[in-house]
Parts: structure tokens; sequence; C-alpha cells
């Protein structure tokens, strides 16, 4: 639906411009622009032109509006520093007039959130490392011991020339080892050289690799073709390994050119799949999600989560734009931990400054853990995310991002106040 007669209304009554006013103005009747701004007649590209100018804004403002999840984005920025006043009624004209700025101003966010992630990590170490202890715990003895040695050397009384000497020997001992607990533990905290590389977390930068072919993996699908160099970092080529090997039993079990003949016949419904072609439905919902582009096929969103709610991966998608910053509870992947094994459908309403309509398919699985029959299984719940062309029945499930940037103050789900308009 054409929503151009929308944004005239908006932006005639932002300029506080009577409609009989812009009508005179533009030299049409009053009433035929009721009609344009209620979707019932078009609008054509010189009249647009002068409503334009005669409300004096950019005719882009008019002629297409601005990318919702941009203006998400910027909403989640804002969120971050609620000491800062923005103005949230102007975001859409900020993001349609200035998509080079609210790009940047984006990315700034997502890199201080990342910078975020890191100093976090750092302190995770600082406290919990058991190498990093025993290193401090080896510099606070060596600094210990030689201010003692010190104190007696200095002592008022006089010191016996051989005790001197073994307390000269104790102090050369004691700095040689120090020195060397210094350097390794310098060594150990120092910045890396690329150190712009390793300000993305292990899962950041697999996420990076992957979403560079939209989590396809084509030399998995085809042996004739050559595998890409595995990433440096160890933690990541672990992570990537990991993901592969999943994805090789995926394509193994649902061969590619077969699974895309049997998802456009039954348009990409996970339950028909999984039941036609005989197969677990996480496993269907991670091979719908990891389609390359020219099969033709929509675009879906995946998420994976552990029982704690972490995210494992996370593949974007129109309309589906999750961070792992995200933790709204409603979204149907935290249900389907409660009921292993059962398909959770529910189509929601992502709230923001332009809703949109997703179907959304999760289901957990529970698999018996390694220590043994005693032990809690490992759980892993996957959703699958594709939009919906058009607004879904009432009674769709809302859901959003994050608490503080939810607005719906009768959320039984909220854990935190959401952060006031006048403060976005």
């Amino acid at each position: 639906m054409d929503r151009t007669g929308d944004r005239i209304r908006a932006r005639r009554m932002d300029a506080g411009v009577a409609q009989r006013d812009l009508a005179a103005a533009v030299d049409i009747s009053a009433s035929y622009l009721n009609l344009i701004e209620h979707g019932k007649r078009p609008v054509g590209g010189q009249l647009l032109r002068r409503i334009a100018a005669t409300l004096g804004i950019d005719l882009a403002l008019l002629e297409r509006p601005a990318d919702p999840s941009l203006i998400d984005r910027l909403l989640a920025a804002s969120a971050r520093l609620p000491q800062v006043p923005t103005e949230v009624a102007q975001v859409e004209d900020l993001a349609a007039r200035f998509p080079g700025w609210t790009g940047l101003i984006t990315a700034q966010a997502q890199e201080i959130m990342s910078l975020d992630d890191r100093l976090q990590m750092l302190n995770d170490r600082l406290t919990y490392d058991p190498d990093l202890a025993k290193a401090l715990h080896g510099v606070i003895t060596a600094v210990t011991a030689i201010q003692a040695t010190a104190t007696i050397l200095t002592g008022d009384g006089p010191v016996d020339a051989d005790w001197q000497a073994r307390f000269h020997a104790n102090i050369r001992d004691d700095a040689g080892k120090l020195a060397a607990t210094s350097r390794a533990l310098v060594a150990y905290l120092d910045a890396p050289d690329d150190l712009e590389r390793t300000r993305l977390s292990p899962l950041e930068e697999r996420d990076t690799i992957l979403n560079a072919t939209g989590y396809h993996r084509p030399h998995l699908e085809d042996p004739a073709l050559l595998a890409p160099v595995p990433p440096a970092r160890p933690g990541v080529a672990d992570l990537l390994a990991r993901y592969d090997a999943v994805y090789a039993a995926d394509a193994e079990a649902m061969p590619i050119e077969s699974f895309v003949m049997a998802a456009r016949d039954l348009d990409c419904d996970p339950v028909g799949l999984a039941a036609h072609l005989g197969q677990p439905l996480d496993r269907v919902l991670r091979r719908l999600a990891s389609l390359p582009a020219k099969a033709g096929l929509p675009d879906h969103g995946l998420m994976q989560i552990t029982a704690a709610g972490a995210v494992l991966l996370l593949k974007q998608a129109a309309g589906f734009d999750m961070t792992r910053g995200s933790d709204c509870a409603l979204w149907p992947v935290y249900t389907a931990l409660g009921q292993p094994g059962r398909c959770v459908t529910a189509r929601v309403a992502v709230h923001g400054q332009n809703d949109r309509h997703l179907i959304c398919h999760a289901v957990a699985v529970a698999a018996p853990s390694p220590l043994g029959p005693h032990a809690p299984p490992v759980m892993t719940a996957t959703m699958l995310v594709r939009a919906l062309p058009k607004p879904p029945d009432p009674l769709c499930l809302p859901v959003g991002l994050a608490c503080r940037m939810c607005p719906r103050a009768d959320c039984a789900a909220r854990r935190e106040p959401a952060v006031p308009a006048t403060q976005l």
C-alpha cells in the first residue's frame, strides 16, 4: 500500500498548515487533497514536488519512507544514553534526509557496543582468570619479600656480613623473579598488534564471515568447490568449524536441489517440509535460513539460543534486525524452551517507528549431556523468522527488541522501565 498520502498529512500537520491552505497553494481542491492524504487518489510527481516546496521539506521525505531497521537502530543508540535528550519525533526525518549521517551514527553505536562487550570481557578476565591471579600473586609475593629484606638491611641495628650477603642474594633473586613475572604479565595483558580485528568477539567475527554469504556455505553443497581459508583466530576457527559440521549434516540429509523444489511447492512452510521430508524441524529451520539468494525463495532470519537465553547464532533478515543485546522474552524462541520438541508458531508484530509483522516458527531440542544421564540435557532453541507481506490478524503477538525501547506500559513481561519518549 502506498503511504505517500499519510506522509503528506503527517508533514502538513507537523508544519501546522491547514488542509485548505495547502490545497490552495498547490492549485488543487481541499477535497482532492483529502482523498490523496487518505490514500484514495494517487499523486503525480509534479504535484508532489509542489507540495514538498510549499511545506519546505525535501521531496525524498514524501517519496519514500526511511528504512525501518535504520530507525530502530537509531532509537536503540539513543536508548543506550538516556541522559542525552534526543528528538524522537524527528527520527524518521533524520533517517530519510541524512542517510549517510544516520548510517555513521548507527555504525558508531555498534562500535561502542562492541567495545563495551570487550571491556566487559576484559573485566571478567581480570576478575576470574586463574592465570592472571597467579601472576599477580607472584608479583605481590616478590615485592613483599624485597620490601621485608630491605627493611632488615636498613634497620637501626648492625647486620652481620654473612647475613648481609644472604639478604643481598635474596633481593637479587626476588628482583629477578619480579622482573620475569612483570614481563610475562605485561605480555599477557598487552593489546595485540591487530587491535581492529580483535575488537570483535569470536562470535561476532564468526557472524561477520557467515553474513558475507548469507550463512550459505557453497563448498559444503558442492565438493568440487574449494573450501575458504579458515580464520586465523583459533576461537573463530573453532566456532566456524562447529557451524560447518552441522551445516554439512543438514546438506547431506536434505540436498539443496530437492529441498528448494519442496520448499517452493510448500511455500516454505517448515512444519509441512519436516513432515514431507521426514526430517527434524530444527534441521529444516536451519536449512531454510541458509539457502542462497539465487534460490529465489523468501529471505529468512534465524536465531538460536541456549537454555540460559544466550544467543548462539543470529541471522538477520528483512524486518528482523535483532541484536545480541535484544532481550524481549515474548519472542517464540523463549516460549519453545519450556516445551521441548513442540513447534511454537506465532505471528508477531515488532513495535517500532514502523511496525513490522513476522511469522515465527520455533522449536527446542534437548540433547543428552556428555556427562551422563544424571546431568541435565543440553537444550537449544531455534527460531525461523520470515516477513509477512501484509499485516496479520489482530491477535498477533506484540513483541519488542528491549524493554528500555518498548513503550507498551501494559506488558506483563517487562523487566525494567522504558526510557521516556522525552528522553529519547
